[in-house]
């Protein structure tokens, strides 16, 4: 039988619901859409701040040639390029410090991460075609953000070794189709590609072989939706059982047959419950455990000598995700550390993303503070981490002296980027965001970012141009 003449099959379901809600109009409230917006300015933010770092650098810009008249443009440097290399490009600046805001379920992630391919695409449509309004850049990052977020909340593919930057080309592929506009049908052929691929390992996060990768994964991802998009616009077939062909298909060969679990409609309620990391560039399950080691450090008067052992009370996640002792290789290995991160915290006071850095590493305290920090996991702090009504991320840090004396034991259950202290929080962000400008833009072009973002009637009144057009650096800048 002939292609032709083969009937048509329905599509997976879930690829249905996801093409569905990326597709409709939908009408957010203003709070989601204040929060979406503040995660804009957070991202961009993260991504000026990432241009301090030559390893970054150095794996931005066009491959082959000097990039295209009218291209993609990315905030803080003057490259114009093709829609693959600038959504690489901007996914890439945003997620490498690992300061962008988080999610955490049964899979973990960075929805922001979706912001290389929104940004992208939104960029390049709005230079050949017709200029899309600001605001659809939020639609597009709340319906990214939940999409992400609503299959992580039950379905966890680090289980099966893979990576979640598989739910940033879902979501990225999915938002993508969105603002090129394709039929629904080459919605559908776009969105079964994304498990045809393989997907990443998480081999590259940890020990052994923690690296860089883990800093450019999410530019991958997005690049590669913004590739399927693109493919399957011009005419390339779908595969519509590609999660549900038995043997062959992604659940049965990737996911050993556990059917994914949906216990909630796509709405708001990821961007409504984002974490922003505000205090500091650190894998997040350790973020309350670096808040708890800085105020020990102020009791301390940061005389760590005295210290015995220090004793870190966690949950599951953080225990398999970045409870690590042994050598740390590179920056990528620290920050996936929570015993580096506490130490630094205990040491230092505060923690940057130069802490990471190999001039820090070096100092002989810090490994030896290391081998003094134990973990231990708390059942509750587990059962309270996954729970829908508190979703906290609690750590407690206890110090036991030489000599016997044991320091009270701080906990801190939510990190400031949690909904819980938002208010507390969102003068902070906006000051992170002022400070990772700072570097690259002067004090009237923050002032006139800082009112853009702060006020949703802003994104109705512009099209996405007027970001583009005050981010975009279009004389040569000597650290690019």
């Amino acid at each position: 039988m002939s292609l032709q003449n083969t009937p048509k099959r329905e599509f997976d379901k879930i690829l249905r619901d996801i093409t569905n809600y990326a597709s409709e109009e939908k009408h957010f409230s203003e709070g989601s859409l204040q929060i979406a917006s503040y995660c804009l300015m957070d991202s961009i933010g993260c991504a000026i701040q990432a241009l301090d770092y030559p390893a970054c650098k150095r794996v931005l810009g066009p491959f082959y040639d000097n990039g295209c008249e009218n291209g993609v443009r990315i905030p803080g440097t003057t490259f114009s390029l093709n829609p693959l290399e600038g959504a690489f490009n901007l996914a890439t600046m945003i997620r490498w410090l690992d300061f962008n805001d988080t999610w955490l379920a049964k899979e973990w992630g960075h929805p922001s991460d979706n912001l290389g391919a929104i940004l992208a695409l939104t960029d390049w449509v709005s230079q050949r075609e017709k200029k899309i309004r600001a605001i659809s850049i939020l639609d597009n990052l709340i319906k990214a953000h939940e999409i992400q977020g609503v299959i992580a909340l039950e379905n966890s593919f680090n289980a099966v070794g893979l990576d979640h930057v598989i739910l940033v080309k879902l979501a990225s592929t999915a938002v993508g189709a969105n603002i090129l506009d394709l039929p629904m049908e080459q919605r559908l052929n776009s969105l079964s590609h994304v498990f045809l691929d393989g997907n990443p390992l998480r081999t590259y996060r940890h020990f052994p072989n923690t690296g860089s990768r883990k800093s450019w994964a999410a530019g991958d991802a997005s690049a590669r939706s913004v590739f399927l998009n693109l493919l399957c616009s011009r005419g390339e077939m779908g595969y519509p059982t590609a999660l549900s062909a038995p043997k062959w298909g992604f659940i049965d060969a990737l996911f050993k047959g556990k059917e994914f679990i949906l216990n909630q409609p796509f709405s708001s309620y990821v961007i409504d419950n984002i974490l922003f990391k505000i205090s500091y560039p650190a894998e997040f399950h350790a973020q309350t455990a670096i808040e708890a080691a800085i105020i020990l450090h102020n009791k301390l008067e940061g005389d760590t000598r005295k210290i015995k052992k220090v004793t870190v009370r966690t949950h599951e996640s953080a225990i398999r995700i970045i409870d690590k002792t042994g050598p740390l290789n590179n920056p990528a290995d620290r920050d996936h550390c929570i015993q580096y991160m506490v130490a630094i915290g205990l040491l230092y006071g505060n923690l940057e993303a130069k802490h990471y850095e190999d001039s820090i590493a070096k100092d002989p305290r810090i490994d030896e503070l290391r081998n003094k920090i134990v973990c231990i996991e708390d059942k509750q702090f587990s059962r309270d981490y996954l729970l829908p009504s508190k979703r906290s991320i609690a750590n407690g840090v206890q110090i036991d002296l030489i000599g016997g004396v044991k320091l009270p034991e701080v906990i801190v259950e939510y990190p400031l980027g949690h909904k819980n202290r938002r208010g507390e929080g969102i003068p902070i962000l906006i000051e992170k965001f002022r400070t990772n400008m700072k570097s690259l833009y002067n004090e009237e072009e923050i002032d006139i970012l800082v009112d853009f973002f702060s006020n949703i009637d802003n994104f109705q009144k512009h099209n996405s141009d007027f970001l583009f057009e005050i981010l975009w650096k279009r004389d040569p800048n000597p650290n690019i």
